[in-house]
């Protein structure tokens, strides 16, 4: 169980958070609003990369930061093509990373294969990652992030750059890991969120606004059939003036 409980995060004159609280336990949830909503600033917080300047989050009831490195074992995070090494080859940046994960070295091999396997980079395993396409450099950091069977993996526009094909795969394999595991996937392709989520988390200005399922969302906002018109009805205004605001 993931507890989130009165979450806030200030940058000087800026909320980023507003007294965020959530319970999470075994699922998919779709983490979706616009740019600036305070989805990656709670992605951060929830893997401890940054802290609140109020509140606490818990792992089955302990904060996460008392639990320290007991609790980043746990977890798995990636983030939107980030912290990749461009001279190490796939393989290598895999292995650098079960390392800091503390995955036994008779295990290391065998791990790093079936996570190229989930996402579909064998064959590219061996090549520097400074020659990977976009997409590719996606993948291997979904790789890292289920490295270690973790209780908790942290998406952040998980599908970002890969073809049509290769993110239906990525989604149907999401869904397959989800049976005892947390899952948390931000992103701004609905489609690719709402066939597999257990729940959506709708935020803007660093609030929860609403939390349900697709189904429940679709009748709540208008009699919509479709998560993509209902995520336009309530920021299609806002995405827009993203838009505007984009040199």
């Amino acid at each position: 169980m993931l507890t989130i409980s009165k979450v806030t995060k200030k940058y000087k004159e800026k909320t980023a958070l507003r007294e965020v609280s959530l319970e999470l336990d075994c699922g998919i949830y779709g983490l979706l609003g616009p740019n600036g909503a305070g989805k990656s600033t709670l992605m951060n917080i929830i893997t401890g990369n940054i802290k609140p300047s109020g509140g606490t989050v818990y792992w089955d009831g302990a904060d996460i930061y008392a639990l320290g490195e007991r609790f980043r074992s746990l977890i798995g995070y990636a983030p939107q093509q980030q912290g990749l090494y461009n001279s190490f080859s796939g393989r290598r940046f895999l292995s650098y990373m079960a390392a800091l994960k503390g995955i036994a070295k008779k295990e290391v091999r065998a791990e790093i294969e079936r996570v190229l396997s989930f996402v579909n980079m064998q064959e590219a395993a061996d090549r520097a990652i400074g020659g990977y396409s976009g997409g590719m450099k996606q993948r291997i950091l979904i790789a890292q992030a289920i490295l270690g069977d973790p209780g908790l993996i942290v998406l952040d526009e998980p599908t970002a750059g890969l073809d049509p094909k290769e993110r239906v795969r990525i989604r149907e394999q999401i869904k397959a890991l989800a049976g005892d595991k947390i899952i948390l996937v931000s992103t701004h392709v609905v489609s690719d969120i709402a066939p597999i989520a257990k729940e959506i988390l709708l935020i803007r200005s660093g609030s929860i606004i609403d939390r349900d399922t697709v189904e429940n969302l679709c009748r709540k906002y208008g009699g919509s059939k479709d998560l993509e018109e209902v995520y336009m009805h309530i920021f299609g205004e806002e995405e827009k003036d993203d838009a505007s605001d984009t040199v």
